[in-house]
Formats: structure tokens, sequence, C-alpha cells
């Protein structure tokens, strides 16, 4: 499937080392592909712990590639944040869907899935899948 039909992936948290961070593992582990459009929206636009609307509207637009944006979230003001992006209707490129998962095995889950041209339902039932891995 050609890149511009790809689904994104948006990883807001409230670190922008985090966001970062939890993107190069999930890119690394997806194969190290660099097809899947993924952004980190991390932390506050001058520096600091937190979320920004501003961050994350310009990061989804900017994975937008017309199947989807995914974006999953560290802790609950980053749902809030996105849940009012949402609310407003505008904000966020169509087809936007908060998904709730795990932040780092969700965010890894829905990059290699949408690595394999799925939509996003399949990313989304990828990350949410997530939730039930077990470590011991």
């Amino acid at each position: 499937m050609s890149e511009e039909r790809l689904v994104g992936i948006v990883l807001v948290s409230h670190s922008a080392d985090v966001a970062a961070s939890v993107a190069e593992l999930a890119k690394g582990l997806a194969g190290g592909t660099t097809s899947v459009p993924v952004a980190p929206a991390g932390g506050r636009p001058g520096g600091g712990l937190g979320t920004s609307a501003e961050l994350v509207s310009a990061a989804a637009a900017s994975v937008d590639r017309g199947a989807g944006v995914a974006v999953l979230t560290d802790l609950g003001s980053a749902v809030l944040t996105v849940k009012a992006l949402l609310a407003e209707g505008d904000e966020l490129p169509d087809n936007t869907r908060l998904v709730d998962a795990p932040f780092v095995e969700g965010a890894v889950a829905a990059v290699v899935t949408a690595a394999t041209g799925a939509g996003l339902d399949a990313v989304e039932a990828a990350a949410v899948e997530a939730y039930g891995y077990r470590k011991t």
C-alpha cells in the first residue's frame, strides 16, 4: 500500500522526550520502517511537562495521509486534551480517533499494524489488544 494511504499515528505524552522516544521505539520495532507516519506531541510548546492542543493538532495534520489518524495518549489530561480537540470538530483531520490503549505497547502494535497497510479499525484493534499482553 502506498505511503499516502497509511494510517497516521500520533503519540501524546506529557513529556516531549517520552513521546519522541516511544515513537522511535515503535518505528524501530516495526522494522525501522519510515513509511508509517508517526508524530510525537509531547510537552508544552515552550518546553516543560504538560500537553498542548496546538502540538497535538499540528502532529495530527503532519501524519494525515487520508487513511485516518490514531491518537494514543499517556495520562488523563492528555486524554482530555484530545477529547476537547475532537469535540471542536475542526481541529483534527477527518477520521481521527482517540485509541484507548496502553501507551508503549499500544504504540508498537499500532505502528506495526499500520506498516502492513491495515485500515484504522485494524490499527485501533491491534493497539487495544495490547492491554492483554501479559508480562508474567
